[in-house]
């Protein structure tokens, strides 16, 4: 930058490095997307269309910034978890956000036409950026267990409602009527008894939510794919839905098997034939991050599985390995 008699207004400009040896959380959220979903005509209560087109912003994003081990997605909403010594951007907090906001919001919107063939983009979406420090890897493991909870409460209330909405000619006023004070076992029931629907047979994508994740390549013998498992229900005290609320006192015992990673698909998918989408393709050398790490080859996988109990994690120990 050339010097001139003004360069004295950077002095104004305040540094803002993020604590060393913490880790890194960027939380991203879509801003009114309840006006741009009903604009755009999202299906109730989930929208795989939208859903994957998240999960492909989220995979660039991965993709672009190896120093990210893992990211987790609801509805309009993406967290990153950066590693504990990432000098990323010299740890910039303004720089990070900014850039990790700008990076989603352009993915989303370049790739809109892909999932949403015949619907134009009316008006510009726009998402909103956040970043918290964790300083242990329980405070991790907790935020993502909180992000899990969330999805699953939310979900189920929604699938509940939407229900009693499109199935049962509730206005929506009456809808949240019935479900005010009920808890999970009150929500399986009223879907069961009035609408033969099983909540457990439902897509763990939604009862999940996604979770991207770098794998090692090659590290053993991967074993063929196997549904997902329900080992019982949730039980949770009176469930309503919130997008910031505090940390719910999770007590779900839902798992899923570990064993297909594979990306969500369906034969009339968009995702069919795009290489961007199905799983990274192996890094065979050791390349360097740009915070100047060395990173052992991986690929980044979808999937859509328990990240609350241990498995996942002491699978995994390099996503909080240093």
């Amino acid at each position: 930058m050339a010097n001139s008699k003004f360069a004295y207004v950077r002095n104004f400009e305040l540094p803002d490095p993020l604590l060393p040896e913490t880790y890194i959380v960027f939380r991203l959220d879509g801003h009114s997307f309840h006006r741009f979903s009903e604009v755009h005509d999202f299906t109730k209560p989930n929208d795989t269309r939208a859903l994957e087109l998240m999960d492909h912003a989220a995979r660039s994003i991965m993709g672009e910034y190896p120093d990210i081990t893992l990211a987790f997605g609801e509805s309009d909403e993406y967290s990153f978890l950066l590693r504990k010594s990432t000098a990323l951007y010299n740890r910039r907090q303004a720089k990070l956000v900014s850039t990790f906001t700008s990076f989603f919001t352009s993915h989303y919107v370049f790739h809109w036409s892909t999932y949403f063939p015949n619907t134009p983009l009316q008006y510009p979406p726009t998402f909103d950026g956040r970043i918290v420090l964790y300083p242990a890897e329980k405070h991790v493991r907790d935020y993502f267990s909180w992000r899990q909870a969330d999805t699953h409460i939310n979900n189920l209330y929604n699938t509940v409602f939407w229900a009693l909405v499109q199935q049962g000619g509730e206005t929506t006023t009456q809808a949240h009527a019935i479900l005010r004070g009920t808890v999970s076992k009150d929500k399986h029931e009223i879907l069961f008894t009035r609408f033969g629907i099983n909540y457990n047979t439902l897509d763990e994508r939604f009862k999940k939510g996604s979770i991207l994740v770098r794998e090692l390549l090659d590290d053993q013998p991967k074993p063929p794919p196997q549904a997902s498992i329900e080992s019982s229900q949730t039980q949770t005290p009176t469930e309503t839905p919130s997008n910031e609320s505090n940390h719910p006192q999770s007590t779900s015992t839902e798992t899923s098997s570990e064993t297909s990673p594979q990306p969500h698909s369906s034969s009339s998918s968009p995702t069919d034939g795009d290489p961007e989408l199905k799983k990274s393709k192996p890094r065979r050398k050791e390349k360097k991050t740009k915070s100047g790490t060395v990173n052992q080859p991986m690929r980044i996988d979808l999937v859509h599985v328990d990240i609350i109990k241990d498995d996942f994690w002491e699978k995994r120990p390099w996503l909080l390995a240093d």
